[in-house]
């Protein structure tokens, strides 16, 4: 690592291929995680997931064994909700699956078919449908902006790789002519809200992922360390032809411990 590894104490966490792959707790973490908290290390989880409230992440880790208040998980969707907050419109059309919509209902934001603010694009997986995609596309031509949960290419599940929300944003932005603006990983104004949450600058902390560059260089690129993880959605000729260099590169993160 490229700082003083005593110093190191705040991590960035991801979720997904990390801590668990599908319904699969990953060898050794949770026991790691409880080794760093004795020893003192803080954490925050940042997830790009957008199928689930922020309720429901920490419901399902529960499920998988690990014990993390839902006050220490950050999704995409807290970001979109600020954004939306500040602006004063608060009418948005979710193309998302799963129930990540409580979250914007609970902060109050309207969740609406025609007349939005904002078209918020998550992994609706089998809800991308030609008429939802359409639907999106034709209330950003009018006038509504796009935020992107996030734009990942892939994730993994059991069965392998499966396509994620870039592609779809991608499509949006292509036959809109506009841009998307990023809620999750790797925007520093994500990071920056785990950051300030822990109180703590990026200089005094690691980002731990299993994605070379939404992760790594994401984390590198704003001035925190990038340590990547072999799990997950991990590929090792993907890492190779990245030109991103890990400060940090583990089989797990049940090893991180023993490595800072």
């Amino acid at each position: 690592m490229r700082r003083n590894k005593s110093a190191m104490q705040s991590f960035l966490i991801d979720l997904d291929g990390v801590l668990y792959v599908g319904g699969n707790p990953i060898p050794g973490v949770r026991e790691c995680l409880e080794k760093m908290d004795e020893m003192g290390c803080r954490f925050r989880f940042v997830s790009n997931s957008t199928r689930r409230c922020r309720d429901s992440v920490a419901l399902r880790l529960k499920g998988l064994g690990y014990d993390i208040p839902a006050n220490r998980i950050f999704t995409p969707s807290l970001r979109a909700i600020d954004i939306m907050k500040s602006s004063g419109r608060d009418r948005c059309f979710l193309l998302t699956a799963g129930d990540v919509f409580r979250d914007f209902e609970k902060a109050g934001i309207h969740i609406a078919d025609e007349n939005v603010d904002y078209v918020v694009v998550g992994d609706a997986g089998n809800d991308f449908t030609f008429s939802r995609l359409n639907q999106a596309l034709r209330l950003i031509l009018n006038g509504a902006e796009i935020l992107a949960l996030e734009r990942d290419r892939y994730w993994m599940e059991p069965e392998g790789l499966v396509m994620s929300t870039g592609p779809f944003v991608a499509a949006l932005e292509y036959a809109s002519g506009k841009k998307a603006e990023l809620m999750g990983k790797p925007s520093p104004e994500f990071f920056q809200m785990a950051l300030s949450d822990l109180e703590v600058g990026p200089e005094d902390a690691a980002m731990v992922g299993d994605d070379i560059l939404t992760d790594v260089r994401g984390a590198q690129e704003m001035g925190m360390q990038g340590i990547l993880v072999k799990t997950g959605k991990y590929r090792a000729n993907l890492a190779a032809s990245s030109g991103v260099v890990p400060d940090l590169v583990l089989e797990s993160l049940a090893s991180l411990a023993e490595n800072i």
